[in-house]
């Protein structure tokens, strides 16, 4: 296999993964506000709110906007999420919990690196390749990916909501390629999800790597 130009790259999955499991933090970080579930029961709650909530992007939105539209599609999420679970009557402030939960994930406590990640980004950046972040995570990745000291290996950070389109839309893609002034064919982009990474890429002419973790992140 030719060398690419250009490594595009999935974050959450991908790159780095959730500590335990949302259901863990979720509980965890519930726990200060007095409100208490099973960690599976809301890690399942999450996943099926995840599952049946829109595309992450905003059509129409201003770039000023788009993190306030963020925080709203996340805190609907969770407040679903805590309803399957049946603890949602028991918050005495559910937006004050959620902005802290909300912060909590644009920080390094709850994630971490897969270790094959850090080894693969040092030699691809010592063969010459540029690399990008292709992901339908929201505005906090930035942060993210400077808590876990892996934005230093990244020349650019393509995401749904301030593209306006989610994987598997080509738009997402067309945009990360213009950023390296790349064409299709120059580029790889390796992603565990089925859908949104390994067949939105070669749809539009990438070489789409799937990357079988045990388990996936989010839904697909």
């Amino acid at each position: 296999m030719q060398l690419p130009k250009v490594i595009f790259l999935d974050a959450a999955g991908t790159l780095f993964g959730v500590r335990g499991s949302v259901g863990e933090v979720y509980r965890e970080l519930a726990l200060r506000f007095g409100v208490d579930a099973p960690a599976d029961v809301l890690n399942k709650g999450f996943f099926d709110s995840f599952k049946a909530a829109a595309p992450p992007f905003f059509q129409g939105v201003e770039s000023a906007d788009i993190p306030n539209c963020e925080f709203e599609w996340w805190r609907e999420i969770a407040l679903h999420t805590f309803q399957k679970a049946e603890v949602l009557n028991q918050f005495s402030n559910f937006t004050e919990f959620f902005q802290e939960l909300y912060a909590h994930f644009a920080t390094a406590e709850p994630w971490f690196i897969y270790p094959d990640v850090i080894p693969a980004l040092e030699y691809w950046h010592k063969m010459g390749i540029e690399m990008g972040v292709l992901s339908n995570f929201d505005s906090r990745l930035y942060k993210v990916l400077q808590a876990l000291e892996l934005d230093q290996f990244f020349t650019s950070v393509t995401i749904s909501s301030q593209v306006g389109a989610a994987k598997p839309n080509e738009k997402i893609f067309l945009t990360a390629l213009e950023k390296h002034q790349c064409n299709s064919y120059e580029a790889w982009h390796i992603g565990d999800s089925l859908k949104e990474d390994y067949q939105g890429a070669i749809a539009i002419g990438l070489q789409g790597i799937l990357l079988n973790r045990v388990e996936p992140l989010f839904p697909t």
